[in-house]
């Protein structure tokens, strides 16, 4: 682990995470990278209101689906798995397997799959202003990366995986809150004038 660190010391903190999301998702799951570097690409955007923080979460923009990689799956629950890798086996930074843990609303789905409480007792949340940023980025992302906005990312979802699902089930009761936090997100850009 002590190899690593230096690594991400010396490595720029996003040039770090796309080589490893990279490494996990490009050729398992090349639809599922290009969502994430799409979400990576939504979180540059958000430098003129996250300032010093942009490049954090730029970081866990991309690397917030790796726990889909098959090489990473041990619970099926996607935000826990790759949260925990990040932790235990990458010893990155506390912030990032944070926002990881706990993107786009995980504790709902996490209810719905019976884990809340293991998710929450293992992870703090992030600051609200970085959960929103990345609930942002991840719900106006297309799976194929292109921008789209959060009902139309909602909808595919709930298309993809079917209503009466856990994930339909989750996404359509963390549907007012998503599109509350893009909302938060957008007037924040406004107000700056990079909306």
């Amino acid at each position: 682990m002590t190899i690593l660190r230096i690594r991400v010391d010396t490595v720029k903190l996003t040039e770090w995470a796309y080589e490893l999301a990279e490494s996990l998702l490009s050729e398992p799951l090349p639809r599922r990278w290009a969502h994430s570097l799409g979400v990576g690409k939504r979180a540059r955007d958000l430098q003129p209101i996250l300032g010093s923080e942009a490049e954090l979460l730029e970081a866990a923009a991309v690397l917030h689906d790796i726990g889909y990689s098959p090489a990473l799956t041990k619970t099926g629950f996607h935000p826990l798995d790759g949260a925990r890798f990040l932790r235990y086996q990458k010893d990155a930074d506390e912030r990032i397997v944070r926002l990881v843990a706990h993107h786009t609303f995980a504790l709902l789905e996490a209810e719905e799959r019976g884990i809340r409480e293991e998710l929450a007792r293992e992870f703090e949340r992030e600051e609200p202003h970085l959960v929103d940023a990345l609930v942002y980025c991840d719900m106006t992302t297309a799976p194929d990366g292109r921008r789209t906005n959060s009902a139309e990312r909602i909808d595919e979802i709930v298309r993809r995986y079917s209503p009466d699902s856990i994930v339909g089930r989750f996404i359509q009761r963390a549907a007012p809150d998503v599109h509350a936090a893009v909302a938060r997100v957008e007037r924040r850009l406004a107000a700056v004038g990079a909306g």
